[in-house]
């Protein structure tokens, strides 16, 4: 299974999007679960270079996300190699949702890179089965290519991305994750990205560790 199911919109939140809206911000709604990532978000300088998350376009983006899910060491965890119709399937439950979770090409210097989903952890299918807090903000992470893993990329964007939520969301105190806890690479690159380890978490579909980057230690890890 891929991170977390992506739950049918309770009714409140029906209809903030309308119908083939794939990543732009609807003019005048006043429901952004997120900040406006949708928008998307603006450029920011890191140690490894220029890095924008830039959300899905289906017509654009889906080739190159279906070859990523299709990397052995990729679907290991995510569970979405196959057919191109099962990575559609699940960028758009995303994209056709209530914006609890946005999924957004990593791109570094001009080139896509990466493929992200920034999600509220408080209104996912993790808040049944961990404390979670009011605005709590999620990240999962791929890395497309073999070449950007094992050489610090992962670390260096997981704290630039951190560092864009708790500067976007002033109402967000955590940015918290779910790796599977098998997961060593991607362990490593979220401890270095400061987060904490702070539990191991049993999900329907993993046991996942529970990393977190506290607001009120941002300058600290």
């Amino acid at each position: 299974m891929p991170p977390t199911d992506v739950r049918t919109a309770p009714t409140e939140f029906l209809d903030l999007f309308g119908e083939g809206m794939t990543g732009d911000l609807l003019e005048g709604t006043a429901d952004d679960l997120l900040d406006g990532v949708r928008t998307p978000w603006e450029p920011v300088r890191t140690p490894v270079g220029t890095f924008q998350l830039i959300p899905i376009r289906l017509d654009r983006d889906l080739p190159l996300v279906h070859a990523w899910m299709n990397d052995p060491a990729v679907a290991e965890f995510w569970e979405l190699a196959g057919p191109r119709h099962r990575t559609a399937d699940h960028l758009r439950a995303q994209l056709d949702g209530d914006g609890r979770s946005v999924p957004c090409l990593g791109v570094l210097d001009g080139t896509p890179m990466s493929y992200w989903e920034i999600y509220r952890a408080d209104l996912d299918p993790l808040a049944l089965h961990c404390p979670v807090l009011p605005h709590d903000t999620g990240i999962h992470l791929l890395l497309g290519a073999a070449g950007d893993r094992g050489r610090g990329l992962g670390s260096a964007l997981l704290r630039a991305v951190a560092d864009l939520i708790l500067d976007r969301r002033p109402a967000c105190a955590r940015v918290v994750a779910e790796p599977d806890h098998r997961n060593t690479p991607s362990l490593a690159a979220f401890l270095g990205a400061g987060f904490r380890y702070a539990a191991e978490v049993d999900l329907p579909d993993k046991r996942a560790a529970l990393m977190i980057r506290d607001r009120v230690l941002r300058d600290v890890l």
